[in-house]
């Protein structure tokens, strides 16, 4: 199961494009030690899993694994860094005003706290954002790949709302053989410019 997670993370793919392209895709299938016969994990059991490898604390540990076995295999990162964050919809929650006034604030609505089945459906993590005039509601993947191989060397999962600048810390990675960073204009700033130059690394 866990390297339908690392497919999501290669190609930036929501649980449901996780599920379509496996069973699309004959190459993923082999990824994955799959036949024609084999069923296929649903969108559901990939978010499931994931929810669970996040609870027991592990997803950072398998994922620092895989990148080691990477570089075991001669895929060191190469060639710079390249930093890019993708917006990844949920459905979006219909909450009455006080309730959302709540969830802004940090809070579970009142009400909710003797309904666990309501709360368990209701997404309190993922915010608002506007992006080319357009209104999205859920998170961001912030990634960092490496320039040669184009293979995800570091991420972080932020709401919507954060801005790509803001995930910089997380990214940044010294075990780069190349010292160029590429990112788009949203990463652009005085502040960024001196943490690359801290790190002897230089933006294009």
């Amino acid at each position: 199961m866990f390297k339908t997670l690392v497919l999501g993370a290669l190609y930036n793919l929501s649980d449901d494009q996780i599920e379509y392209q496996v069973r699309d895709r004959l190459s993923f299938m082999r990824f994955l030690g799959l036949g024609l016969e084999d069923r296929v994990p649903d969108a559901k059991t990939v978010w499931l899993y994931r929810e669970a490898l996040a609870q027991a604390g592990l997803v950072e540990t398998l994922f620092k694994q895989f990148d080691s076995y990477l570089a075991r295999q001669g895929y060191i990162a190469r060639g710079g860094q390249i930093l890019d964050a993708s917006i990844v919809p949920v459905p979006r929650n219909h909450n009455t005003r006080d309730e959302n006034k709540a969830i802004k604030n940090g809070e579970v609505p009142e009400d909710w706290a003797d309904k666990p089945a309501k709360r368990s459906q209701k997404d309190v993590d993922a915010r608002w954002t506007k992006k080319h005039g357009k209104s999205h509601y859920g998170y961001k993947n912030h990634v960092n790949m490496d320039s040669k191989h184009k293979l995800v060397r570091r991420y972080y999962v932020s709401d919507a709302a954060l801005h790509d600048s803001q995930a910089v810390d997380h990214l940044l990675m010294r075990g780069n053989t190349g010292a160029g960073v590429w990112a788009d204009p949203a990463y652009r700033s005085e502040e960024m410019e001196a943490k690359l130059r801290a790190l002897k690394l230089k933006s294009h």
